[in-house]
């Protein structure tokens, strides 16, 4: 009986160590199948020589990337606006095998003649600028912003011209600079367009910038300098927020840039899956003025790091 005992007990230990050794051959095969798919590799191609403009939009990128499995790659020109040379880091990024591209356009034209040249398994999505060929784009209804933001100077104008900054004519901001154009045309108000500042300070009292970086400068020359002219232009940035409450702005067209990342990254991922997509449509933006800073709708806008850790 006792041996009977012993037995059984040996068979069962053998089972138990036969079982260990299966599991010990099949486990890491087993993990293998479960190890989470490769991050999509994005390629993020700004317009700029650096990326500080957009720090609030790569918030917005980095949020979505991390929760839709993507590692980005930040990537900047050494000349301003450049069509050429970013036309020529997108082949290179494609080359390089990203799987999709997020571009603020330099130059649309020049940039829907490269997307036509480019392999169909790499997918773009534009910021700002809508480009024919691309996979999305995200921006607001830009000449609605220009209209909207000269209906903004008009509550204000006590006559003369109107100069109107366009750096970028054939982008979306230079379609927000025709929306302002028509609207204050449509009133009588002469304008001028120049795509930057003069030197010497602009002769008009009236000024209007629609794309964010002009819209600092312009308004860090005014105090600077101690121009008299009215600034009215695009943004949501500390830096040009700051100026806001300083009196330096008169009023802003101004989006979020976080959801703008996010939404450029999460189209970009979805047209590299092939998933099926909808589109967000226009941003939504607000005409911000100094008083209305603080206003409960207005703290996403212009403080969108505090109304995020505040909820």
């Amino acid at each position: 009986m006792k041996r009977d005992r012993n037995d059984l007990v040996e068979t069962i230990i053998l089972g138990i160590l036969g079982s260990l050794v299966v599991l010990t051959l099949t486990a890491p095969q087993l993990l293998q199948d479960r190890s989470p798919p490769p991050l999509l590799s994005l390629s993020i191609l700004l317009r700029d020589t650096d990326s500080s403009g957009w720090t609030v939009a790569r918030q917005g990128m980095e949020q979505a990337a991390d929760e839709l499995g993507a590692e980005l790659r930040f990537l900047t020109l050494t000349a301003q606006n450049d069509s050429e040379e970013q036309t020529a880091v997108l082949f290179r990024e494609i080359d390089g095998g990203a799987d999709a591209l997020v571009v603020v356009p330099a130059g649309p034209d020049e940039l829907t003649l490269a997307l036509s040249q480019r392999p169909d398994h790499c997918p773009v999505v534009t910021l700002e600028s809508t480009v024919e060929g691309a996979a999305g784009i995200v921006a607001p209804a830009d000449e609605e912003v220009g209209r909207r933001l000269a209906q903004a100077l008009l509550e204000d104008w006590t006559g003369g011209p109107v100069l109107l900054l366009d750096p970028l004519p054939q982008t979306g901001i230079g379609a927000r600079a025709e929306g302002a154009r028509a609207a204050l045309e449509e009133r009588g108000v002469p304008v001028r367009r120049a795509a930057a500042l003069p030197q010497d300070g602009p002769e008009e009292r009236w000024v209007m910038a629609f794309e964010p970086l002009a819209t600092q400068q312009a308004a860090e020359r005014k105090e600077a300098e101690e121009l008299g002219f009215a600034l009215y232009g695009v943004g949501s940035g500390t830096a040009i927020t700051a100026q806001l409450e300083r009196g330096n702005i008169s009023a802003l067209a101004a989006w979020s840039d976080y959801a703008a990342g996010y939404l450029a990254v999460r189209q970009a991922v979805e047209a590299a899956m092939r998933a099926d997509r909808q589109d967000p449509g226009p941003l939504a933006f607000s005409i911000v003025r100094g008083e209305d800073i603080y206003a409960p709708e207005n703290q996403k806008l212009l403080f969108p790091i505090m109304s995020s850790s505040g909820r």
